[in-house]
């Protein structure tokens, strides 16, 4: 398969099938004060990742604390791994990743607390990879009853609970864990699930949108409007009376349509959006009832997309960013900054020679300063 094939293949999957993306983080909504608008690019950079790096997901902690993880060398099956980065509130640095069987792609990351962070992907032995760690290092911890071929892609962290979804078979995963306790198992529903937030996880059965809730010991589906063709990607729950997920409706080869599902206590609704054919992959939130979305859009590549949602509805953010060489723009995941106003998204550039740079992009109503 050629770089551009497999870029193809690479785009739809993302806009199908992976997270951008991506969990909505735990530490994401905050009661600090409630900033202005937020609707003004400010900067775009990079983390510095080798060649062919993106980044999967971001966790904003502090101004000070703040991680993303990804993969690097993405073409590359012997140098393909995955990477932990932490913005100090000057630069980013690379964490290591202490582990001889080495991480593959990395998709998600959570944060029980300051000093214990987690990181979730794929493992280069075929298990899912789940890591715990803090600024001096990651490592690998193992998940009694994982099999070869199960797929993780969500993780949440809160209250000394680890909790991780994804698939095994064609059945929605859910893994637990409290201490050195693990607990695996699957739902009852078909299908795949993406990402976790408080007791909230959200997927797709392969033709329609799928939300479970935990309730006691067991997860169990609820009621969401019929969307065919349609599947959510991410998260972001303020609390048990409000929440927004976002996905898409798959029309066909290059055709998707947003879609977002939000929660009032009661039931979901499926939210009117700009006329727009954007991907959208990742949400975060300010706690009060203010959303951020991340993603693609196909008719406007070459800018960073985001799409704000508040008491006056929907709006579009579009960032032309300062990077050279942009092709594509594709926003994985965001996160909130508290306390500073800020949002902070993260993905990947793709150039007119199908190379991949690593992007963060930040906005708000300060400019944080990066190297």
């Amino acid at each position: 398969m050629t770089r551009r094939s497999r870029r193809r293949a690479l785009s739809l999957t993302a806009a199908v099938c992976l997270a951008s993306s991506l969990v909505a983080p735990a530490g994401a909504a905050h009661a600090d004060p409630r900033p202005a608008t937020i609707e003004a690019w400010q900067q775009s950079t990079s983390a510095r990742l080798d060649a062919d790096g993106s980044l999967s997901d971001v966790l904003a902690l502090s101004a000070g604390d703040i991680w993303a993880v990804g993969q690097q060398a993405i073409w590359d099956v012997w140098k393909n791994r995955g990477t932990i980065r932490h913005w100090n509130g000057k630069a980013w640095g690379e964490v290591a990743i202490r582990d001889s069987t080495g991480a593959g792609n990395l998709r998600s990351v959570a944060a029980a607390a300051p000093g214990e962070v987690w990181a979730l992907g794929d493992g280069h032995d075929g298990l899912p990879y789940l890591a715990k760690g803090d600024l001096a290092g990651f490592d690998r911890v193992q998940v009694p009853g994982l099999w070869s071929g199960d797929w993780l892609g969500g993780l949440d962290a809160r209250g000394g609970k680890v909790v991780a979804v994804g698939r095994r078979d064609k059945t929605g995963l859910i893994v637990t864990g409290q201490g050195n306790s693990w607990t695996v198992q699957k739902t009852k529903e078909k299908g795949a699930l993406y990402a976790v937030s408080s007791g909230f996880a959200v997927g797709d059965t392969g033709e329609q949108p799928l939300i479970v809730r935990q309730s006691g010991g067991s997860w169990k589906a609820m009621p969401v409007p019929s969307v065919p063709g349609g599947y959510l990607r991410d998260i972001q729950v303020d609390n048990a009376k409000r929440a927004l997920a976002v996905g898409g409706v798959y029309h066909g080869p290059g055709s998707v349509e947003p879609l977002v599902l939000s929660w009032n206590g009661k039931k979901w609704t499926r939210e009117k959006l700009p006329a727009v054919e954007a991907r959208l992959y990742g949400v975060t939130g300010d706690g009060k009832g203010r959303y951020w979305i991340a993603g693609y859009d196909a008719a406007r590549p070459t800018e960073g997309f985001l799409m704000r949602q508040g008491k006056d509805g929907f709006q579009v953010i579009r960032g032309g960013g300062t990077l050279k060489g942009r092709d594509a723009v594709r926003l994985q995941a965001v996160t909130y900054l508290p306390g500073k106003g800020t949002v902070w998204a993260v993905g990947h550039v793709v150039d007119a020679t199908d190379r991949y740079t690593d992007v963060v992009e930040t906005f708000g109503l300060k400019t944080p300063t990066q190297s």
